[in-house]
């Protein structure tokens, strides 16, 4: 049910303080709405205060924004939101309130009041290390418990009291550090629900994002932001893809090229026909493949949790010990309030956590810490090359006239196929329909085209009946012979090219010769990898064994699997992996989801089909080569922050503990010191590992294969 009850209670140039009433429910968790309304991109702060019922929204923007926050809070429904939901203000500021009142009210008290408000202040966090206790077993909480019961029933009052203080206020800065962490990425899993213009019945009507249909046509203006993922029919626009891709600069779009939901136009205008909307948007999907992420624990995550929880028990007979030589209970409750765990249990997720919003801000998606875990850990990476070290799309690279006959040239040669070919809507066909665009060709009228499916064309034009297609199905069924070409059809073969065959009666006509293109920046991403550690490249590709050893060459890989079919790859992969090798495998076909799924990482590029990215455990936003070295870049970065956090947390803390054990430090200041620490490593994760990037040409996930 969407907000409707709600007044203006007070409102600013840039803020505004709105009261309502839904904050009051007791079951109502004010963070969903926080998330929501943070989800606008005008929308700088938000802050809920249950006691006044009260949303204050700081914005950027004059009226129109003001306006957009208001439609905003009115969308917003009660289901929850993806991510944490608890809401550490709240739970945390009252306990600390009340101990700096009973410390102000102490000194003029009796000794006997003091003791009984002292216990009636600590009884919290009594209650909580009973009940952990009771339910969880001996954890953290429960030390914590005795430390501050043991100074309250010696009468150390002010120790008491202090000690819950520091406690409250480290744990209240623990969850707001890790509170941060998950607000990180509540603007990839909370888009901004951009109202759009469609064409309806002739006329320009506006409705939610959300209610747009495929193949309508959306108009888009200066400032909007784009609703859905589609096609440009028409115009010319510079287009901010930052919110979706990270890119900085603003990327020049007009027909056919693809445009993505909220991106937003900075200049020109332009019509979109739709063809992903709702919840198969780009920012929608990747809403949904961050909030998995969330939900994946590592076993770095889990390791660093077994060994919080050892580290409790080592406190407990540490701290046993202590008394049983020392029988000095302030050294007790120093030892006892040395806390490992803090550290080493909310430092990891939050270290994942910062990784996965930098990845997901510069274009790459990682599901969870695993895959950061697995990704760091890869010495080999293995390529498919079709769609990865190469670009997907055909390009036309030579059109050889064979007949010789008068006025036959190549560009007419490259128009009849065209006209022939536009009927045809695979890659071979698509690539010499755009390069006869390209050369301003003109069709050529030609009778019905007859199609026989993985063979050719044939057509009736002036002057008789025109064949294309492959060798095979020129020389067997229609009985045209090229064997008198052998010499040329073998050097375009040998360059990696392949032909498409032309013609008629008289016998050849030509050849048309097509290549996928080497990505530009292929041998640059290959080295930064070798730079980064990655001991073997290696290429797996359907190609002949000459061609694909040629580009292996060019490349500097150190393996070439060629001539493979798709049902092979994955044993190219599960062969490594017997060797002992770490493997990540990059491809971006629907044959390729056994391969992704069988390496310890499967990455998959952004034009790949839908079961490619279902099965890959990191998806690849930008068509560039070198955000496969930023994604290793973040995940090797992310590991040792995550190593080094560890080392510090358990080298500071045993200090802190050494200091306890020989009554150098006082429970007050082995409290302070240990949440210091914590806070410390949980700032330092949630800074987390960016990496540096590169430019980012321009270009978007694709909704089908290659």
């Amino acid at each position: 049910m969407a907000v409707a009850d709600y007044h203006l209670a007070h409102q600013l140039p840039g803020r505004l303080r709105i009261k309502l009433p839904l904050l009051a429910e007791p079951a109502f968790d004010p963070v969903h709405l926080e998330s929501w309304m943070e989800g606008l991109g005008a929308v700088e702060n938000v802050h809920t205060n249950r006691r006044s019922r009260s949303l204050i929204v700081e914005y950027d923007g004059g009226e129109e924004a003001r306006a957009a926050v208001l439609r905003r809070l009115e969308s917003f429904t009660r289901e929850p939101a993806a991510g944490p939901s608890a809401d550490p203000r709240e739970a945390e500021l009252a306990p600390m309130v009340t101990t700096v009142a009973s410390l102000a009210t102490l000194p003029i008290l009796t000794p006997p009041m003091q003791r009984l408000l002292t216990f009636i202040n600590v009884g919290s966090t009594l209650a909580k290390g009973a009940d952990t206790l009771i339910t969880r077993g001996i954890k953290m909480e429960v030390l914590d418990a005795l430390a501050v019961g043991l100074a309250a029933a010696r009468g150390e009052v002010y120790t008491a009291n202090l000690t819950d203080l520091l406690l409250s206020l480290g744990e209240y800065l623990e969850r707001r550090t890790e509170h941060h962490s998950d607000r990180l990425l509540r603007k990839l899993l909370q888009p901004d629900p951009a109202t759009a213009w469609v064409e309806r019945d002739g006329e320009l009507v506006q409705i939610p994002g959300d209610q747009v249909r495929e193949e309508e046509i959306v108009v888009v203006g200066v400032g909007e932001t784009v609703p859905v993922d589609g096609r440009v029919v028409e115009g010319l626009a510079l287009v901010n893809q930052a919110a979706v891709t990270g890119e900085e600069l603003p990327v020049r779009k007009e027909a056919p090229k693809r445009v993505v939901a909220g991106s937003v136009l900075v200049e020109g205008r332009l019509r979109v026909r739709a063809t992903r909307v709702g919840e198969e948007t780009t920012t929608a999907r990747v809403a949904r493949f961050i909030r998995d992420s969330l939900g994946r624990r590592s076993d770095t995550q889990r390791l660093a949790d077994e060994l919080a929880d050892r580290r409790v028990y080592f406190t407990l007979v540490t701290g046993g010990l202590v008394y049983a030589l020392t029988r000095d209970l302030t050294r007790l409750e120093s030892v006892f309030l040395v806390d490992y765990s803090c550290a080493l249990k909310l430092g990891t997720p939050v270290a994942f956590k910062s990784g996965i919003h930098h990845a997901a801000t510069h274009g790459v998606l990682m599901k969870g810490g695993g895959a950061i875990e697995q990704l760091a850990a890869v010495d080999t990476v293995v390529f498919d090359k079709t769609g990865t070290l190469t670009h997907s799309e055909l390009l036309v690279t030579d059109v050889e006239v064979l007949n010789g006959e008068e006025g036959c040239t190549a560009e007419a040669l490259l128009a009849l196929v065209a006209s022939v070919e536009e009927h045809a809507s695979h890659p071979v066909a698509r690539a010499v329909v755009e390069a006869a665009r390209e050369r301003d060709l003109q069709h050529i009228s030609h009778g019905e085209v007859d199609y026989l499916v993985a063979h050719g064309m044939t057509a009736e034009v002036a002057g008789g009946r025109v064949v294309i297609g492959s060798r095979h199905y020129l020389e067997e069924h229609e009985g045209i012979d090229f064997a008198p070409h052998r010499a040329l059809i073998e050097r375009l073969e040998a360059a990696g090219k392949a032909l498409l065959y032309v013609g008629n009666e008289a016998g050849p006509v030509g050849l048309v010769a097509l290549r996928d293109t080497l990505r530009e920046e292929a041998a640059a991403a290959l080295r930064q990898l070798r730079e980064q550690g990655i001991e073997r490249l290696i290429m797996i590709t359907g190609d002949r064994r000459p061609k694909a050893e040629a580009l292996a060459a060019e490349l500097g890989l150190d393996e070439v699997h060629a001539e493979m079919r798709p049902e092979e790859k994955a044993g190219v992969i599960e062969a490594l992996q017997r060797g002992g090798r770490k493997v990540a495998f990059i491809g971006d076909g629907v044959n390729d989801g056994p391969a992704l799924a069988a390496a310890e990482v499967g990455m998959s590029m952004p034009r790949g089909a839908d079961i490619a990215r279902a099965t890959a455990d990191i998806v690849l936003l930008d068509d560039r080569l070198h955000a496969v070295a930023d994604a290793h870049r973040v995940a090797r970065r992310t590991m040792a922050l995550i190593r080094s956090n560890f080392n510090v947390a358990v080298g500071v803390n045993s200090a802190i503990l050494a200091g306890a054990i020989f009554g150098v430090l006082s429970p007050v200041a082995s409290a302070l010191l240990h949440n210091g620490t914590t806070i410390g490593i949980l700032l330092r994760a949630l800074r987390g590992a960016e990496p540096a990037t590169t430019s980012v040409p321009d270009a978007i996930p694709e909704e089908t294969p290659s």
